[in-house]
């Protein structure tokens, strides 16, 4: 297990993926909060048997996989529904979480989460990393890689918490405003720091 364990989050479109990608090439284990919280719903696992009993069998494909897309309107535009989905999946996903970060053989670790400082899962972590970006280039990438319509990515947004906030409550913070270069090197000056503080 990585004795050390840096949280990384930004909001939608800040570029949190392309920062992950740069660590994963230094040979970091990064456990994605987004690829855990697919695991847990996936066809034939208890969550998504009680999603599909809660939401009614609509929420489903052919296939019996969830269909995403489906299930976040419905929360979006319902509080006492995102509530419910949120009562039942954290806990699943933070404990699968803590199996993966236990199981992590890096110098450290990255726990890669949009969600970290709105779940609670900070407290898994030692260090807080935030990718930031401005609203104008988080809607702009979150379009063009999604296809979400413009409401959809501000919901989403105003469901995370605001940049200042995020940003205040970060250890550290990489600016990602486009230039790739710029990208790498941020993320190498925390990369030699984060190998110092977990020698």
């Amino acid at each position: 297990m990585s004795d050390f364990i840096v949280g990384l989050t930004g909001g939608i479109g800040s570029g949190k993926s392309a920062v992950s990608e740069i660590f994963e090439k230094k040979g970091i284990k990064i456990i994605d909060a987004d690829v855990v919280s697919r695991q847990v719903v996936e066809p034939g696992t208890p969550a998504l048997a009680k999603i599909a009993e809660h939401f009614g069998s609509g929420i489903l494909d052919h296939e019996g996989k969830l269909i995403r897309s489906e299930l976040r309107n419905i929360i979006f535009n319902n509080q006492e529904e995102k509530k419910w989905l949120e009562q039942l999946l954290h806990p699943i996903i933070n404990k699968e979480i803590q199996q993966q970060l236990t199981d992590a053989q890096s110098q450290y670790s990255i726990l890669s989460s949009p969600l970290l400082l709105e779940t609670h899962q900070y407290q898994l972590v030692d260090r807080i990393l935030v990718v930031d970006a401005s609203e104008e280039l988080q809607m702009q990438r979150a379009a063009r890689r999604d296809n979400n319509t413009p409401e959809l990515i501000k919901a989403i947004m105003h469901s995370q918490m605001s940049r200042h906030e995020r940003c205040a409550r970060a250890n550290d913070i990489i600016q990602n405003h486009g230039a790739i270069e710029e990208l790498y090197e941020q993320a190498e000056k925390y990369h030699q720091l984060y190998l110092e503080l977990s020698a």
